[in-house]
């Protein structure tokens, strides 16, 4: 029976004391849960770890001559960890002043016992991250790593975070066409079309959370680099970009126009070595502020006036045999079409034109006449041969946001009586003013139509990655007797026509002049009609080179005809290429044999003589020591001959000796030498000398020598 107690007491006692370690337990976990929570959840975001992505540096874009057009700069957010295991106490108090001091006087924004309170509050409180500055630039930061305490590095505490800044150093030239990548926003232009290639791969790091939403880094050595971009060579020229631009705009403010674009093309591969878009701000007011934000060449196409007569001629030319001479009877420069006046915008000379005259004069009715001659009956045949110069859909461009030309069909629910002979004359379609350029360009390409293109080679740290070649988009989009007949005709609006006013002597240029209506919700009568000039052509026309057209939408001061408002901006592109450019520089003589005569030499020593003679590639037979004078034998012109000269001889016994043809130099020392006061005038080489060859003279004389200029 005590047993049994024994048993019983000691069961409660264990089940009294169970009890109460639960209820401690319990008790423990309320207090942790609800008093102590928060703390501990301080705590524990404290020890948080994650691993985040390191920015790769990102490829930059050149210009076709190396110059930089798009770049990303490193910038830092400096941080010290001033209770680092490695900065004892000691140290602390040795360098803490020096370090606040020269903090004070790189960044200028506190003074240096502002700086001395962070770095003791951080000491004291065991705060292992503190912010010392952001946005820093890396030439700062490497300043900063000479300081006190930070020039340990990591070990001494010093904590960066990189970010990356992209920046244009030209600012607005090309600015659209390069294209911008800012974070969050998805990148336009070049920037957009090889973000894959420009962005590189990102690298890991692992960072820890210090307080709030503040992490730094922690040193881990799984640490993953990354691998910056991939560079972008461009065919952009720089140079010409800064002359497209600024003729742009010259013209833009002294029409007061809203928007306008020129684009300038390398013929043969298509290369678009300058593209300006520029438009008008109404920002403060300011007449004069225009910025380039649209890409106007590429994505906003238009009815493109009268520079598409070109192609409504070209499809006639090929179709059928029609003569430059043939006769086009366009009256007084108005004719009806259903209930549709058409007029051209200057009454014709005489009341018959020839196809040739149509064209330079840019007669609205000698053309839609012409067309409705030979199509009336079959317009998709004409539709048909237009859609042939890839005048439709989009041309597929490198760039992003091409837009997409449009030419009418007669099935098309919008075609109707008057389509033809106003589509002939460019309105009822849309065309990008590249889709017009490439047209052009063909034309100056003897028929083969190439792909405008942006982008040369793809390069990775120097290395070649990948190089673009010409895309040739149609080898032969008309016969070559067509292209006979619009080189003639382009050539003739310039010379005779209504580009007559370009008024450029150095070279001959061809091309078209085109004014369009522009109509407001489709009506062309109403008081919001505008107006777009434009200009295309190619130049030198001999041999074209370059293509290049200019349009100026909206002109409202002055005129707002194509060749007086955008024809300007085309020949003040085309005459600085042109005088800045080797390429239109013929060569003297293609041959080997470029010397038919040994040329003239000025009396030298033997030595110089055998040098020059030897690096031009000129036979030559010198029979003279090096350092003696020689005389030029001019019998034989089939290479230069010399024998050793007497003029140190003729000098040493007094006799003038005969010194025409050598450069003043030479004749001065010799002379001089010899006790001679000698007068020069002129430059060059020795024309005359005051004593003939053969006296005797005294030390002292005077004599005077003329320069042959």
């Amino acid at each position: 029976m005590e047993n049994k107690k024994d048993i019983l007491s000691r069961t409660y006692l264990m089940y009294i004391f169970m009890c109460v370690f639960a209820f401690a337990i319990l008790y423990r976990i309320c207090v942790i849960q609800f008093v102590q929570g928060d703390e501990w959840r301080n705590k524990a975001e404290t020890y948080t770890t994650k691993v985040f992505e390191i920015e790769a540096v990102r490829g930059n874009i050149f210009d076709a001559n190396g110059a930089l057009l798009a770049t990303s700069l490193p910038y830092y957010e400096v941080g010290i960890d001033i209770c680092a295991p490695s900065i004892d106490t000691k140290l602390f108090k040795k360098d803490r002043d020096s370090l606040a001091l020269l903090l004070s006087s790189l960044f200028h924004d506190r003074s240096p016992a502002e700086y001395k309170k962070i770095l003791i509050n951080a000491r004291k409180e065991k705060d292992r991250y503190v912010v010392l500055q952001r946005n820093v630039a890396h030439k700062d930061l490497q300043t900063l790593k000479t300081f006190p305490i930070l020039r340990k590095g990591r070990r001494g505490g010093l904590v960066t975070l990189q970010t990356n800044r992209r920046e244009r150093p030209f600012q607005m030239l090309a600015a659209r066409t390069i294209g911008m990548s800012r974070t969050g926003i998805k990148p336009v232009g070049l920037e957009g079309a090889f973000d894959s290639t420009l962005m590189g791969v990102s690298g890991k790091r692992l960072m820890q959370k210090i307080a709030g939403d503040v992490w730094r880094p922690i040193n881990d050595e799984n640490e993953v680099e990354p691998k910056d971009g991939s560079d972008l060579y461009t065919s952009i020229d720089i140079n010409i970009q800064d002359v497209a631009e600024h003729a742009l705009l010259k013209a833009l403010i002294k029409n007061q126009a809203s928007h306008g674009c020129a684009v300038l093309m390398e013929v043969k591969t298509g290369q678009v070595k300058a593209i300006a878009n520029l438009s008008h701000s109404t920002k403060m007011g300011d007449s004069t502020n225009y910025t380039e934000n649209l890409n106007y060449a590429l994505g906003y196409p238009t009815e493109p006036g009268s520079t598409f007569k070109l192609a409504s001629l070209l499809a006639t030319f090929d179709s059928y045999e029609v003569s430059l001479d043939e006769k086009v009877n366009v009256g007084n420069g108005e004719c009806v079409y259903y209930d549709r006046r058409m007029r051209d915008a200057h009454p014709p000379k005489t009341t018959t034109l020839t196809v040739q005259q149509v064209f330079e004069t840019s007669s609205n009715v000698g053309v839609s006449k012409l067309i409705t001659k030979y199509f009336s009956k079959n317009p998709k045949q004409f539709t048909d041969k237009l859609l042939s110069f890839h005048l439709n859909g989009k041309l597929g461009l490198s760039i992003p946001g091409e837009g997409t030309a449009r030419i009418k069909k007669p099935k098309d629910k919008d075609w109707y009586g008057t389509t033809l002979p106003w589509l002939s004359i460019g309105y009822e379609s849309l065309l990008t003013p590249l889709h017009t350029l490439s047209l052009y360009n063909a034309i100056a390409n003897n028929g083969t139509m190439v792909k405008p293109m942006f982008v040369k080679e793809i390069r990775r740290n120097g290395t070649l990655v990948k190089t673009f070649a010409p895309e040739i988009i149609a080898e032969k989009i008309v016969k070559p007797s067509t292209i006979a007949k619009a080189k003639q005709m382009m050539e003739g609006v310039v010379k005779n026509g209504s580009g007559k006013g370009l008024n450029i002597t150095a070279f001959k240029v061809g091309g078209k002049t085109g004014t369009a209506q522009i109509a407001k919700n489709g009506d062309y009568k109403s008081q919001g009609t505008t107006y777009q000039a434009s200009f295309v052509g190619y130049f030198p026309a001999d041999n074209p080179l370059y293509t290049c057209i200019v349009i100026i939408n909206n002109p409202t001061k002055g005129d707002y005809y194509g060749g007086l408002v955008s024809g300007p901006v085309f020949k003040e592109i085309a005459e600085k290429v042109y005088s800045g450019g080797l390429d239109f520089i013929k060569p003297l003589n293609k041959s080997n044999d470029f010397l038919s005569q040994t040329p003239s030499v000025i009396k030298t020593k033997g030595n110089e003589l055998r040098y020059i003679t030897t690096q031009l590639a000129i036979p030559s037979k010198v029979n003279a020591q090096s350092e003696r004078y020689v005389t030029i034998n001019t019998a034989d012109t089939s290479k230069v001959v010399a024998n050793e000269s007497k003029i140190e001889t003729q000098l040493n016994k007094r006799v003038m000796p005969n010194v025409l043809g050598m450069s003043a130099k030479d004749a001065l020392f010799l002379l001089e030498n010899c006790g001679l006061h000698v007068k020069v005038q002129g430059f060059g080489s020795v024309k005359k000398q005051s004593k003939e060859a053969g006296q005797k003279f005294a030390k002292g004389e005077k004599i005077e020598l003329l320069l042959s200029s």
